[in-house]
Formats: structure tokens, sequence, C-alpha cells
């Protein structure tokens, strides 16, 4: 069976952490959404891409297509509040004979076309995978004051990271139950345990941090000026 890739990048956010569209600022002279957009353009593993993303970016992105010959962007669709709602939309978009999908935050611009093919080689085996890394810090839980209550062991704690791949059906029937039950879910892998899948992690050792807040930028730019 021919295995057809496509890829949902969710890029509908308000930013209201940040102050200002952090999907737009420069990185090293790029906007953060065009480098995540171009890292999958430039994977050999992706086919096509959906990217979800306000009214008011939807031509931009489309530009993409001539400005950068971003030739594998199938669709640009607008998103919604919720970020479960958009990736909703983005794989209502996906083009018929997809059977894995890949499901990355745009405001992830460091994640690499190596990356993204291991995750989507780990999900042809086993169907269900997220991109993550080991938690490092020390871990304290804290009462509401907010005062220490006790430690949290990080054995076998993991950061869920994006690209997450799944098979189509899978994931595109998650998020009906999703949906349709009314519920909220922060990623896919949330998306796929409730309704008893099991997910793989894949381990990247590579930064990929999401842009949140301000300090996030200064970071980012010194890790692509630490890659080139």
């Amino acid at each position: 069976m021919t295995i057809v890739t496509s890829a949902v990048i969710v890029a509908a956010g308000s930013s209201r952490r940040m102050g200002f569209d952090k999907l737009a600022v420069e990185l090293a002279g790029m906007p953060v959404l065009t480098r995540s957009i171009l890292a999958f353009q430039r994977c050999e593993a992706i086919d096509h891409l959906v990217v979800v993303t306000s009214r008011e970016r939807i031509g931009a992105v489309e530009r993409l297509r001539d400005d950068l010959e971003v030739t594998k962007l199938h669709q640009v669709v607008e998103g919604d509040a919720e970020r479960h709602l958009s990736v909703h939309r983005g794989l209502a978009a996906v083009p018929e004979g997809t059977t894995l999908v890949a499901v990355h935050d745009g405001a992830r611009p460091l994640v690499t076309p190596v990356a993204i093919s291991r995750c989507v080689a780990a999900a042809r085996e086993h169907g269900a995978v997220s991109l993550a890394h080991r938690v490092a810090d020390t871990l304290k839980r804290a009462d509401a004051g907010p005062t220490v209550v006790e430690s949290v062991s990080r054995e076998n704690l993991w950061a869920m990271e994006t690209p997450q791949v799944f098979a189509f059906d899978l994931l595109r029937a998650a998020y009906a139950s999703v949906i349709g039950r009314g519920d909220s879910v922060t990623d896919e892998v949330s998306a796929v345990q409730s309704v008893g899948g099991a997910v793989r992690l894949v381990e990247n050792a590579e930064p990929n941090l999401k842009i949140t807040v301000p300090a996030d930028i200064v970071l980012a730019e010194a890790l692509l000026a630490a890659r080139r």
C-alpha cells in the first residue's frame, strides 16, 4: 500500500502571552511560521501540507507557494479560537488518500526535516507517535500559595513536542469523539489516549522549543546561530 503523509500545521493562535503576533516575528531573517512550513516542505517524508491559520494570515501563507516554492501546500484554512477545533478543521482539509497525518505547532520553528522523518518512520511502524524529550528539571508539586507540597519523581516523565504523527483514520476518529463529547484536548496524544490508543515516543535531542514569550525569540535566534 502506498503511504501518503500529510501534515497539518496549526497556526491560528492569538499570541496573548506574547503581546504581538509571534508567528510573524523574524528569526534570522525569516518569520517563525515560514520556518515551520519550510521544514515540512523540505522533508521528503511529507507529501502534502495543510496550514490552519487566522483569517488575516491566509493570504500571506498562500503566497509562499510562489515566493518560496512551497509546492506541497495543499490548502490554507481558517482556524478556530481553540486549538483542538483548529486541528479538526485541518484534518477535514487533508487530501483524499492520506494514510498518515502529522500535526505540528507553527510556533515550533526549530523542528528539523530529520526529526520529522524519524517521526513519520516510527508512525509507519506503530501508528501513533510523538516527538518528545525527557524531563530533566527537578519537579515539585505546590499548593495555591504557591508553596511546595512534595517532590515529583521525573523517572519516565517526558515533555511532549510536535510533530505528532498518526494513522489518519485513528486521529480523525479520536477528534470526532473528542468534539462529539464536547471535550477539549491540548494535543493529539491526549485525543488518541481518550479513545484508548497507545502512543510511542520518539526522543528528540535537538532543541525544538515553542515560541511562547519574548525571551523565546532570543533563545531561538541563539540556537539557530549555533546551528549555522
